[in-house]
């Protein structure tokens, strides 16, 4: 599903990713860990294709198509789903509204007519019963005087109803409390499909408890330097990284 190939990619004539090659299939969950500034987020947000970063080698596919030509907008009508560290709050538009245009614009972009009204409120019941949502809560303005664990919560209810290929979670956990931590992955989990993939982006393995990955990767320095399974990110909880960075001398 996934293929990324040799990928170099920095921020202001600064490298930051240096070779990255990672293969995805659909219903797989990868795991992406590491220390900060190691490349975690660059590796997400370049993915995504946010137009601050320039890939200056390397290849990302999508199901057999290149993504680099594409500009955000396309890559997620193509089924990328990126959920940030730090939502934006846009006031004055709700919950709701904001979910039905992002849907109708994918549509659009696929030649299709607008979701009928009826359909579209029976998925909006459907996925916010599953992820516990309060209905009033999709009235509110977007993100705006969400705690934290609304607004991840509210990011795991777009993934939700937009259905991607290719889930990208960047530290989904940063800032949640057990409980809401739980409802997110139990969110995400229900999600997992054979038809798609996750990568789920992380520090910590407490998330990966909830969400449990099928392989792990560690990127340190902008490499891949290690790859495994689950048992890879306990063994980094209980060692830290600095074993890793002696062993691979990054």
């Amino acid at each position: 599903m996934l293929s990324v190939k040799n990928l170099h990619a920095g921020i202001e004539e600064k490298d930051i990713l240096k070779g990255i090659n990672l293969e995805m299939k659909a219903g797989e969950v990868h795991a992406i860990m590491g220390p900060n500034g190691s490349g975690k987020s660059t590796l997400a947000s370049v993915i995504a294709g946010k137009e601050e970063y320039e890939v200056s080698n390397g290849d990302i596919d999508l199901n057999g198509e290149s993504l680099l030509e594409m500009d955000p907008e396309e890559r997620a009508h193509e089924g990328v789903f990126l959920s940030f560290q730090y939502p934006v709050e846009i006031p004055g538009v709700s919950v709701t509204n904001f979910i039905k245009t992002a849907i109708n614009e994918t549509r659009k972009a696929k030649g299709l007519e607008d979701m009928p009204a009826s359909e579209m409120l029976k998925k909006i019941k459907e996925k916010a019963e599953l992820l516990e949502m309060d209905r009033k809560f999709l009235s509110r303005s977007l993100n705006v005087g969400f705690s934290g664990g609304e607004k991840k919560r509210n990011e795991i209810f777009q993934m939700a109803m937009l259905e991607p290929k290719l889930a990208i979670l960047d530290e989904t956990d940063s800032g949640l409390d057990i409980d809401a931590l739980r409802i997110v992955a139990n969110g995400v989990n229900k999600l997992k499909s054979e038809d798609n993939a996750v990568l789920v982006i992380t520090h910590y393995q407490r998330l990966l408890d909830y969400i449990v990955p099928d392989f792990v990767h560690v990127l340190m320095n902008g490499k891949i330097v290690r790859s495994g399974g689950k048992e890879l990110a306990l063994e980094l909880e209980e060692k830290g990284y600095d074993w890793l960075k002696e062993e691979v001398g990054a």
